[in-house]
């Protein structure tokens, strides 16, 4: 039975990691004034039908700290990445010259950093309720376990233990929060 908490214990360990990834993901996606390839990543491109990142139609490169340029590998495709990067909303509107797309990043207003570092903290919202519901859901398996045999202090240690993991990676979510707000706000 034991083996049964084990497996439990590390599949929660092993999804909340996975939440953390995706945070680290999303917040690198909002941009802190500077110019940086990721802002595009993710963006998908309708490419002869089949959606296809940016990333790999085109050459992505930073010119200068507040500009990126996009040049496809053929010609069609500038209006179609164009049209992307408009519909992802990330608050730049690109300018084609008809050979590449450039990005100028505008320069971050007050109530701009506040907003990015508001949806920075919805992202990080979204990580914790994701946490906690895997906290849910594990705890939800011991105590089935418990009713098919499992003693009870094994049940509660595994609870304590699932319960002291919840902590560790919703501090791990404030900490990631807390560097994003440092990065948005510093000027």
């Amino acid at each position: 039975m034991s083996e049964a908490v084990a497996l439990v214990t590390e599949d929660s360990e092993n999804s909340m990691k996975k939440a953390i990834g995706h945070l680290e993901l999303e917040i690198a996606k909002i941009r802190a004034g500077k110019a940086t390839p990721g802002i595009v990543d993710g963006i998908n491109v309708d490419y002869y039908g089949s959606p296809t990142l940016i990333s790999q139609v085109a050459n992505i490169t930073v010119l200068d700290a507040r500009t990126i340029s996009i040049q496809p590998w053929e010609k069609n495709m500038l209006q179609p990445i164009e049209r992307a990067i408009m519909m992802a909303n990330i608050g730049i509107t690109p300018q084609s010259d008809g050979i590449q797309i450039r990005l100028f990043m505008p320069p971050l207003t007050e109530e701009r950093r506040r907003e990015l570092y508001k949806r920075a903290s919805g992202e990080g919202e979204q990580s914790k309720v994701a946490i906690r519901n895997i906290r849910r859901d594990s705890i939800e398996q011991v105590k089935k376990l418990q009713k098919d045999g499992l003693s009870e202090d094994v049940a509660k240690d595994s609870e304590k233990f699932i319960q002291d993991l919840t902590d560790r990676y919703i501090a791990l979510v404030e900490k990631h929060l807390a560097a994003k707000e440092k990065e948005i706000m510093s000027i």
